[in-house]
């Protein structure tokens, strides 16, 4: 069965902890190189959802007509 995708936060949690075990320095090489593995498919995992989460980033903004619109986060200056 697949591993269910982590939340951004597990995500993040789990690179802190594989961090703390590489800097530790007491771990093997061949682990050390599973745990860098596992942490960078987290990063990118990670980048992934920052992406998907700007997209669906938008701020209102009032209008020269004193309306209020949506607009995406990127468009507003």
């Amino acid at each position: 069965m697949a591993e269910k995708k982590k939340s951004f936060e597990e995500a993040v949690t789990r690179i802190n902890e594989i961090l703390r075990a590489l800097e530790r320095g007491d771990t093997p090489l061949e682990d050390s190189i599973k745990l860098f593995e596992e942490g960078a498919k987290l990063a990118g995992h990670c980048e992934t959802l920052l992406q998907k989460a700007e997209q669906r980033v938008t701020k209102l903004v009032k209008t020269q007509d004193n309306t209020v619109e949506e607009q995406p986060f990127d468009a507003i200056d």
